[in-house]
């Protein structure tokens, strides 16, 4: 097991700075997920830390020594892309020893190291097949293979199961979350996939233009939320969000202004709040549609999604569209149909005209 420390690590090409001064440390053992849209640097960041990118400035350390300058073959990591990359022509046992056998390991060792690795993956029945005649899943545990046969401090994990289908999707998560519970090793993992980080992730990264917005366990980024971003990034349905004017600010509440005009005391820290300043209210799509509440809410509904367990309904309220409203079982509600919609405070989120979270003042989930 290793951790791995970024020291204020820079990334630019040119003038243009990509990554912009990174500081964490990733401890040793745990599941680590970066996360984040499109173009915000997670596989950018990864690659520094593999090697496979030279940092601009500051430094990268893994187990305590600082390999900043060191080759990526000389770190002790192995990384799984999103291609799996295999060598047509050699069978499945081939492919997975083919690093070790390039390394000059001797023949039993590697037969060893490749049976050990197709058995923790359930390859053993494969070990002679090529590639033309596996499955996408098998393949890329194949490629997972290849990487455990060396052993490494560090797995890296480059959106794995992009290429996969939803069912195989969620067969490789498991895989992957067992893997990890088997071997304890210290895993790195970048996706875009908000799912696959609540489920698989010890703990969440999650990246936006280069820059850390948040990182903590799924829980902790889930019910408490440092900004807007993040609280709009993580949760499946997004949370939902509503402008309202603060009226009063307390260091134990803040007495918001709805869009209807109705006031509301939210149960957070707004000691920093302004009187009058213009406020962003987060509602998630599960703390949407109780019996019970201290407010309501108008919802006219524009698409209702029946999905056995739950229902999602999509409609507009206060002139915010596709606001989202989570229901167990089956619902009967239909197009067109208007409701209100009976919401606690306690469970609502509130953010300031900077964007940043007024922390909440409850107890929210365990975490």
């Amino acid at each position: 097991m290793a951790e791995v420390e970024l020291r204020k690590a820079f990334k630019r090409y040119g003038d243009a700075e990509v990554i912009h001064g990174v500081d964490m440390t990733l401890p040793s053992g745990e599941f680590i997920v970066f996360v984040g849209p499109s173009g915000c640097g997670k596989s950018t960041l990864l690659r520094m830390i593999a090697g496979l990118e030279q940092i601009s400035e500051g430094s990268i350390h893994i187990k305590g020594r600082d390999v900043t300058d060191v080759e990526a073959v000389d770190r002790g990591i192995a990384m799984v892309f999103q291609s799996y990359a295999l060598y047509p022509h050699m069978s499945v046992a081939e492919n997975m020893g083919f690093g070790l056998r390039m390394g000059g390991a001797p023949k039993e060792e590697v037969a060893a190291k490749v049976a050990k690795a197709a058995k923790t993956l359930q390859l053993e029945q494969l070990l002679e097949r090529k590639p033309k005649n596996l499955s996408g899943g098998q393949r890329q545990r194949v490629a997972i293979g290849r990487a455990i046969v060396r052993n490494p401090d560090v797995f890296l994990f480059d959106e794995p199961l992009s290429n996969l289908d939803a069912e195989l999707r969620v067969e490789m998560r498991l895989r992957i979350a067992q893997l990890h519970n088997q071997l304890q090793a210290t895993m790195i993992y970048v996706t875009h996939d908000q799912v696959e980080a609540m489920t698989m992730a010890d703990k969440i990264v999650v990246l936006r233009a280069g820059h850390v917005e948040q990182m903590g366990s799924p829980l902790e980024l889930y019910h408490h939320p440092d900004n807007l971003f993040v609280a709009g990034f993580i949760g499946s349905p997004r949370m939902n969000f509503l402008d309202v004017t603060i009226k009063e600010a307390h260091a134990d509440k803040a007495v918001i202004e709805l869009p209807g005009g109705g006031i509301v005391a939210i149960p957070v820290d707004a000691a920093r709040g302004k009187v009058g300043s213009k406020a962003t209210l987060g509602i998630r799509p599960e703390d949407a549609g109780g019996n019970s509440g201290d407010f309501s809410l108008p919802l006219v509904v524009d698409v209702a999604e029946r999905l056995g367990g739950s229902t999602f309904l999509y409609g507009q309220c206060h002139g915010v569209e596709h606001f989202v409203v989570q229901r167990p079982g089956i619902d009967s509600t239909r197009h067109g149909d208007a409701m209100d919609l009976q919401v606690s405070a306690q469970t609502c989120y509130l953010f300031g005209e900077d964007g940043l979270a007024f922390h909440r003042t409850t107890t929210v989930g365990k975490e």
